[in-house]
């Protein structure tokens, strides 16, 4: 009954409805998930001190690498999964997932160890301060130093349950893990006046309770799931298929972490208030870019099965379907930020003048995020299919070529405002390369088939 139930959501049911079942629940975890990242600025915000915010925006980006470790080991194994179902192919699926959860384990801790030994050229290089620099290490060394590992591995469980269609179970877990900070994050801070090591302290808890439940999960799953998170079941053996495809999306994650690290940086020369501002601005942008993620996560599990099934028909379908919500998701948010930009950030930090260029950040910033959620649909589309190479190249040079460059580039020319509008070009110049490379693919698909 499980495999028949399975099977009519893949090849079947219609495609809104199939995208809902995947997505809506995924959906509502990385919404919750963006709160918790929000949680960790807001609660340090109503300290009502410019400096600790600024320490929180400059660790972030380091600390979102994470997430890239997650993408490539957890993502290229979920998108291989999906592909081994739609093939009928079960067998190999435990070493896959073994491979993901158990060989991302190590790289995160080795990831985390290096970042111990060179957190203060770190910490110079990220933009830190004399002012910001103390609380700065302290988030770093709770973030990411103690909490990389379970960080990661939270992520890479999430990716794996979807990839046999249990959405649900992964979307609760990364819920659970939101909620609980949300929870934490007053009580380190304010009862035990951590201030922002408490906010740090809260992030990598919930991380390692999101961890516990997945595993509980897969326990209960154990007669309906053909993930294995035995160790017995490690081997290299997939490493090529699981990187090829994953690496697009870490690569996503690392070059956007990198562009933000430079715009810090940039910023940091303006002074503490403007990286305070834009990191502020930088979250709550954020939001609507994870519910798009949100949705690549759902759909990716359907267009790979019904890829290596060769029904390029209803994988279209999906496709089209996701970036037409995607769009209308987006406006919303567009029209959202741009009306209440000023409450928005006064709610985050009370501080006038922060507050007040922030709004003015945000305002800017917004109008890429629809151009962004369709650029990064596409991209997903491709990994889900496969095509490692083709995602790789829209993100090497949306991030790579351009961003990077552009920042520098609008620096110069334009000084702090400049830098907030580079997104906005970005994306303009990327949709005409994404929607082409994409439609020469699926030719392609239906000339070899």
């Amino acid at each position: 009954m499980e495999e028949r139930s399975e099977q009519y959501l893949f090849e079947r049911m219609p495609v809104p409805r199939a995208v809902a079942v995947l997505a809506v629940p995924t959906i509502i975890s990385q919404i919750v998930t963006m709160i918790y990242n929000l949680a960790d600025t807001f609660f340090v915000g109503q300290l009502g001190d410019p400096l600790m915010v600024a320490a929180v925006s400059l660790v972030s980006p380091w600390f979102n690498l994470l997430t890239a470790l997650g993408n490539l080991f957890g993502l290229g194994a979920s998108s291989l999964i999906s592909r081994m179902l739609g093939a009928q192919d079960r067998k190999d699926i435990k070493f896959v997932a073994a491979f993901s959860i158990w060989g991302g384990a190590a790289v995160t801790l080795v990831f985390s160890f290096v970042t111990y030994l060179v957190r203060v050229p770190l910490l110079d290089f990220l933009g830190a301060s004399p002012d910001t620099f103390a609380y700065a290490q302290d988030y770093l060394f709770w973030v990411v130093v103690l909490g990389g590992v379970p960080t990661m591995v939270s992520l890479a469980l999430g990716h794996l349950l979807r990839s046999e269609g249990h959405a649900r179970q992964a979307s609760t877990g990364m819920m659970f893990g939101g909620i609980l900070n949300v929870v934490l994050d007053p009580v380190f801070i304010f009862v035990f006046h951590m201030d922002v090591a408490g906010a740090a302290l809260a992030t990598a808890l919930s991380n390692t309770a999101s961890v516990v439940f997945f595993a509980v999960q897969y326990i209960r799953l154990r007669e309906k799931t053909a993930v294995s998170l035995n160790p017995r079941y490690f081997t290299f053996r997939f490493i090529r298929p699981v990187f090829f495809v994953g690496l697009a999306s870490a690569l996503a994650t690392a070059l956007g972490n990198a562009s933000n690290m430079v715009m810090v940086h940039l910023a940091s020369g303006y002074g503490d208030i403007p990286v305070a501002a834009y990191g502020v601005v930088k979250r709550i942008d954020q939001f609507p870019l994870n519910v798009s993620m949100g949705l690549c996560q759902g759909f990716m599990p359907l267009v790979g099965y019904n890829y290596a099934a060769q029904n390029y028909q209803r994988m279209r379908k999906i496709s089209t379907f996701s970036w037409k919500a995607a769009l209308v998701m987006s406006a919303c948010f567009v029209a959202c930020f741009a009306g209440f930009a000023p409450q928005l950030l006064h709610l985050f930090i009370p501080e006038q003048e922060t507050s007040t260029l922030g709004a003015s950040f945000l305002r800017i910033a917004c109008l890429a995020v629809p151009l962004t959620s369709v650029n990064f649909l596409i991209s997903y589309t491709l990994q889900a299919m496969g095509k490692g190479a083709q995602s790789a190249v829209l993100t090497f040079s949306r991030q790579g070529l351009l961003n990077i460059p552009l920042l520098l580039v609008m620096n110069l020319v334009f000084g702090l405002y400049g830098m907030i509008w580079t997104q906005l070009v970005v994306e303009i110049i990327m949709l005409p390369v994404s929607l082409g490379l994409y439609f020469l693919t699926f030719r392609r698909l239906k000339q070899e088939r």
